[in-house]
Order: structure tokens, then C-alpha cells, then sequence
């Protein structure tokens, strides 16, 4: 499994997204897995990524919680979780994209 957060430059929410993915990854049973950050700092690099904002979280080159009809862009990201509007995604909505990616594997 090959997991990426990318961010843009100086992202408020990038040590949320990794301390989750994180706890996620140990709470699935794969504590084992790493995953990279990488900064996006141009247009053209988001459309070649598919960053739809900052942070996206991709597992094996897919965006699992992408909205319907998001487009590339060097922004800030908002996640919808049960507990509200958050800079990234918790923990269990990270497991289960987690989960779903390693079925599909």
C-alpha cells in the first residue's frame, strides 16, 4: 500500500492529517505501513496530482474522500466528519479508507 499526504506550503492541518493517519494505520493493523508527505506548490502540479486541496490524503494513487466535481487547487481543504467540518478526516474514516484499499488490494 502506498499512502501520500500532499500539502501546500505551510498547511495549518498537515500535522493533523499525518498524527491521524497515523493512529488510523495502527488501528487497522498496519503499523507497519509508511506513508510520505509531499508539497504541492504550482497549479500544474495539483492537476497532475489530483490535489483538490490542502491536505489530500491519496492510498495507492486514489483520493478516497474526494467530493463529487472538486477541482485541482492550491487551496485549503475541508473535511465533512461526524464531529463537523474538520482540516482532516479522523481517525475512523481514515481506518475504514484504510480497510477498503487493503480489500481491494
Amino acid at each position: 500500500m502506498e499512502i501520500e499526504i500532499l500539502v501546500v506550503p505551510g498547511c495549518p492541518h498537515q500535522q493533523l492529517a499525518e498524527e491521524r493517519l497515523r493512529q488510523a494505520l495502527d488501528a487497522a493493523g498496519l503499523a507497519a505501513v509508511g506513508f510520505t508527505t509531499r508539497v504541492i506548490d504550482d497549479q500544474a502540479e495539483a492537476v497532475r496530482s489530483g490535489f483538490t486541496g490542502s491536505p489530500t490524503i491519496l492510498i495507492d494513487g486514489h483520493d478516497p474522500f474526494t467530493e463529487p466535481g472538486a477541482v485541482p487547487s492550491l487551496a485549503c481543504r475541508i473535511y465533512r466528519t461526524p464531529d463537523g467540518p474538520a482540516g482532516a478526516p479522523d481517525i475512523d474514516q481514515l481506518r475504514q479508507a484504510l480497510g477498503a484499499a487493503a480489500e481491494g488490494a
